[in-house]
Formats: C-alpha cells, sequence, structure tokens
C-alpha cells in the first residue's frame, strides 16, 4: 500500500516525509542546500518499509552531518535522518555495549566511562555519530572502530537486515569496504575494565587535547583530508612521518581563503565556514589545496569530508 503525504506517493510509513527541507544548514559547516524529500523513520521496521518499496530513486543517509557538505544544488531523491529510537545506548555483559548509530559518539564514551567500560575514550575525540564513525573507521589518539567493534547491524539497498564483522566489511585506515547503499543500525563494542574516575579524567584529556590544538568552536566538520600512508610519501621521498597538516601548510594552506572558507590558522587541515561561506566556497577550497599539494609533492589528498548533491 502507498499513501500521499505532503503531496508525495510513499509507502505506507509511519515516520514523517517532508519536500525541500532545509539540510546543509542544519550541518555543521552551516551551509549548502536543501533536500528534495526528507524522511524521518520511527523505528528500524519503518525504515525498512520504506527501503523495500522506494524504487529507483536516490537514497541518502545521515546522522549529525558532522562530516559533510551539502551542495548549494541541494540533494535529489529522498534523504534519510534517523530518529532517536536509532540513538539507544544497551550495556551488555563482558563490557560490552550495543549503540544506535545516531548515538552521538562522546555520549557513546561517556557513557561507557560510567558503566566502568574503557577503551572507548577516543570517541570522545570524533565529531559526529557512531553511524559516521562505522561508515569510515573513525579514529584518533591511537585507537579506530575497527579496535573495539565486534559487529554491528545493517539494512541493504532493499532493506535487508544483515551482521557484520570488522574483518567482513575489510575495515582499514578511514576505509569500510561496505557500498554506500547500505545504512547502519548499531554496533557493539567491546572495552575492557576500568574505574569511572579514571576512564573520566582520559575523555576530559582528550577534550582538552583537542580545544589545543583544534578549531572545534568554529563551523567546521572535522579533518579535511585524510594523512597518506608512509608508503606513499616514501614513494616520493618525504619523510614517513609526515601527516597531512604539515604538507596542507608547506604549501600555503594555513589561513588560505576561498570566499567565506577558510582553513583554520589553529589546525591546518580543518576547514571553517567564517560566516558567510557557501558549500561552493568549501569544496573550492579542498580543491585548491588537493591542487597545490599534488603539484608541490606528487601527493594525492583523499577527503575525509563527504561532499553531495548538486553544484550550482
Amino acid at each position: 500500500m502507498t499513501s500521499i503525504c505532503n503531496n508525495i506517493l510513499l509507502p505506507d510509513v509511519r515516520g514523517s516525509v517532508r519536500e525541500n527541507q532545509p539540510l546543509g544548514a542544519q550541518g555543521w559547516f552551516k551551509c549548502g542546500g536543501a533536500a528534495e524529500k526528507l524522511f524521518k523513520p520511527v523505528d528500524v521496521e519503518d525504515l525498512q518499509l520504506f527501503l523495500s518499496s522506494k524504487g529507483d530513486e536516490d537514497i541518502h543517509i545521515f546522522g549529525a552531518l558532522s562530516n559533510t557538505i551539502i551542495r548549494d544544488g541541494g540533494l535529489p531523491g529522498t534523504t534519510i535522518r534517523l530518529g532517536r529510537d536509532f540513538a539507544q545506548i544497551e550495556m551488555l555483559e563482558d563490557y560490552r555495549m550495543k549503540v544506535g548509530a545516531l548515538a552521538l559518539d562522546g555520549n557513546v564514551a561517556r557513557a561507557a566511562a560510567e558503566a566502568g567500560i574503557a577503551g572507548l575514550e577516543f570517541l570522545s575525540g570524533i565529531p559526529g555519530t557512531i553511524g559516521g564513525a562505522l561508515r569510515m573507521n573513525a579514529g584518533c589518539y591511537g585507537t579506530e572502530i575497527k579496535d573495539v567493534l565486534l559487529e554491528c547491524e545493517c539494512l541493504s539497498p532493499d532493506g535487508e537486515l544483515k551482521v557484520f564483522t570488522p574483518a567482513e566489511m575489510h575495515l582499514s585506515y578511514r576505509h569500510n569496504d561496505l557500498p554506500e547503499g547500505w545504512i547502519f543500525l548499531n554496533a557493539t563494542f567491546r572495552g575492557i575494565a576500568g574505574k569511572p574516575e579514571d576512564i573520566l579524567a582520559q575523555i576530559n584529556h582528550i577534550k582538552m587535547r583537542r580545544e589545543e590544538s583544534q578549531p572545534i568552536r568554529e563551523k567546521t566538520g572535522g579533518s579535511t583530508f585524510a594523512n597518506p600512508s608512509g608508503e606513499e610519501l616514501e614513494k616520493v621521498g618525504i619523510d614517513p612521518s609526515m601527516k597531512v597538516w604539515q604538507l596542507i601548510d608547506q604549501v600555503g594552506g594555513r589561513g588560505l581563503r576561498v570566499g567565506g572558507a577558510q582553513m583554520s590558522e589553529k589546525h591546518c587541515n580543518f576547514m571553517i565556514n567564517t560566516g558567510t561561506a557557501t558549500a561552493s566556497d568549501l569544496e573550492d577550497l579542498g580543491e585548491e589545496i588537493r591542487r597545490r599539494v599534488k603539484e608541490t609533492f606528487d601527493i594525492g589528498l583523499r577527503w575525509e569530508i563527504r561532499r553531495m548533491g548538486i553544484q550550482k
């Protein structure tokens, strides 16, 4: 069966569907276009119904929009935004926890600390949601998602429920082999025993380090580019220990501006909206950095920021 909602033909879902909804403005960069249609499913069954009946239209999924540029022309098709039912945090035995894809990384770290589960403190240094962290095998301060992940539940583009282990997803540095169309529902993590006060102290230490070195109070989306591998750097005669921010710094990227977009003076692998940036400004700035690094070092930088939608 189908129903009509805001003149849109859709399966008999229980969640809301709206047309022409601001999307870029809800993200951490605070700029960009709208979603042609925005669907907020009530629960997993609602989402499965939609996916099994959606036809051939384009589907996009987002959590907190923490590391995404929505291009100024907006997103065609249907954009899915998960709701509170997908943000549950459940404690299990043996220092395990099951968390929804919409749960904020920082909230998961603190919930683990309060339960005496150590090893997940690094999540407090990652902006965004667990779903996004799974998608890119996010990590910081020496730990990545693959190091603590036991399994995750996903929906196929047609709504079929599957369970994957880290090995099955071939997680590696900022990489996941699952195609973009798969939707993460939840993840089960395992930590180790720890004292809540010690774990919270480590979380606070990570927060302090971030505030000292990153422009976390700006309109930003986290790291712009992934670090090249040591092998890539060695191949062109560069010290394999060099980080991407050092390459950007050496090509004059620190503080570089295009329109209202700027590479941060504080950490030049962070791109910020100074207040008037368009999505095109941000993407053009990133591409200028990539051009300079390629021209100077023969290194092709890989975006960590997702860029989606239609360019104006």
